[in-house]
């Protein structure tokens, strides 16, 4: 349900649903977590995961973060749990890419710690990707 909303919403904002640039499948490696946040009655409110950055030692790459609209404070309750997540399996940042377009995302993330990076592989070039990234090593 959750997987299916954020497609749909980001094929609303920005033209692509992005599914296939993430392998569920691989979330049971090493180095990867994928997250669901529930309310106390068990209802879905959003969904994240963090995998290794291939490239990159030490940089773990936030990918399918969703928080559903009415689920105030689950966004960024996912996010400190997914950064947790990285920080103890060794990670010294966590990067991401979203589009341009997608203001709300760039927002959000700006507002929580995340600042403008290098695009990293495979988004360099890409004028609609913005590259967002915060150190875990500065009380993050």
């Amino acid at each position: 349900m959750l997987m299916a909303a954020l497609s749909q919403t980001l094929k609303a904002i920005t033209g692509s649903s992005g599914q296939g640039k993430f392998d569920a499948a691989a979330m049971a490696q090493p180095g990867c977590c994928f997250a669901i946040a529930r309310d106390g009655a068990g209802n879905l409110l959003g969904c994240g995961a963090i995998r290794p950055l291939p490239g990159y030692a030490g940089v773990a790459e936030l990918k399918r973060m969703f928080a559903l609209k009415s689920s105030a404070g689950a966004g960024t309750a996912l996010l400190r749990f997914l950064e947790s997540r990285a920080r103890e399996a060794g990670y010294h940042a966590v990067w991401l890419e979203t589009r341009r377009i997608n203001q709300r995302a760039v927002d959000f993330y700006l507002h929580r710690g995340y600042q403008p990076i290098s695009a990293f592989a495979p988004y360099c070039g890409k004028q609609e990707a913005v590259c967002l990234g915060r150190n875990l090593n500065d009380g993050g």
